[in-house]
């Protein structure tokens, strides 16, 4: 029996590409030897990418549809996509074919030699600024220093996963996911696929400085306690200073020092406020999960069969 690939695609206004998309998809798997379902999951679009993805999942029995009831972020579309698949392995990658298809033929490859997890590593990045590569570059590099995990370099969110590496991230309620990093927490055989990552074949990124900063700090929040470690040496800060220059004033009987005390008590209340901030940034991330809120809703399923449909819609 031929092993059935799942392919989650998580989509945000994707109109002007998703159509093609949705074609070099089904070509490429057409040609393949496994069968495989795309699962497309709308993240609260305001354009017409429900209205194209639907309209596919009415005429083709392998394109199914989750669609959000609004916006809940990349990696909970993603999240989203897991709890839904029907495969044997899943693929995740991004709705505007800067992830090459047919990367997936050579992590199938790996996967049937026994790996559980076969992720893509990025070997040139096209299309993207020399800012956004630097960016990048310097968070996966800063994350291993912080990190508990030794997350792979350079890699996204593009990869494949067994079945059974799934069914454990279902079983993280994380409300703020960061799914690549949590792929790497669960263990299993990984190994990685090298590929060369195309510009986007259409529109503009969804991914602006501003929800590329979120994602990593999410990214070390979830993964680390480092930065409340910095938060104590900045406290510490201030008082060593203070014990300096009381010892200071009182070997030199120098009692004339009003600016340079002004400074001193300023640099402390900065440094007191970074403190704040670092720990309400943690104290938040438990706000969000003491109150148990789900990570995102569903508005409507399409290309699901009736009772697996009302299935997921309940333990949704």
């Amino acid at each position: 029996m031929k092993p059935l690939i799942s392919i989650v695609l998580p989509v945000f206004n994707e109109e002007e590409g998703i159509q093609d998309t949705i074609d070099t998809l089904l070509n490429f798997t057409e040609q393949q030897e496994e069968n495989f379902e795309l699962i497309f999951v709308d993240d609260g679009s305001k354009d017409h990418s429900v209205e194209i993805l639907s309209h596919a999942a009415d005429y083709y029995e392998n394109i199914k549809l989750v669609e959000f009831s609004r916006n809940f972020g990349h990696q909970n579309a993603i999240t989203a996509g897991l709890d839904y698949i029907s495969g044997d392995a899943v693929v995740v990658m991004d709705a505007d074919l800067q992830d090459p298809p047919e990367v997936i033929t050579s992590m199938v490859k790996k996967w049937k030699e026994g790996y559980d997890v076969v992720y893509g590593k990025r070997a040139q990045r096209d299309g993207e600024s020399v800012f956004k590569k630097a960016t990048a570059s310097m968070f996966y590099r800063t994350f291993r220093k912080l990190s508990s995990i030794d997350m792979p370099l350079d890699t996204g969110d593009f990869r494949l996963m067994d079945k059974k590496v799934v069914y454990q991230l279902q079983q993280l309620k994380e409300y703020d996911p960061f799914v690549r990093g949590q792929v790497t927490w669960v263990g299993f055989k990984q190994t990685s696929v090298v590929y060369h990552r195309h510009e986007r074949n259409a529109g503009e990124t969804k991914y602006p400085l501003s929800k590329m900063l979120k994602l990593a700090t999410d990214g070390i929040k979830s993964f680390s306690i480092k930065p409340l470690l910095f938060a104590n040496i900045f406290a510490a800060i201030p008082f060593v200073g203070s014990i300096i220059y009381l010892i200071t004033i009182i070997a030199t009987s120098s009692y004339s020092a009003e600016s340079f005390g002004i400074v001193v008590i300023l640099l402390s209340i900065s440094l007191m406020l970074v403190t704040l901030g670092i720990v309400g940034d943690y104290m938040g991330r438990i706000l969000n999960q003491v109150n148990k809120r789900p990570r995102y809703i569903v508005r409507d399923l399409k290309g699901f069969q009736q009772n697996e449909k009302v299935y997921k819609l309940k333990n949704n």
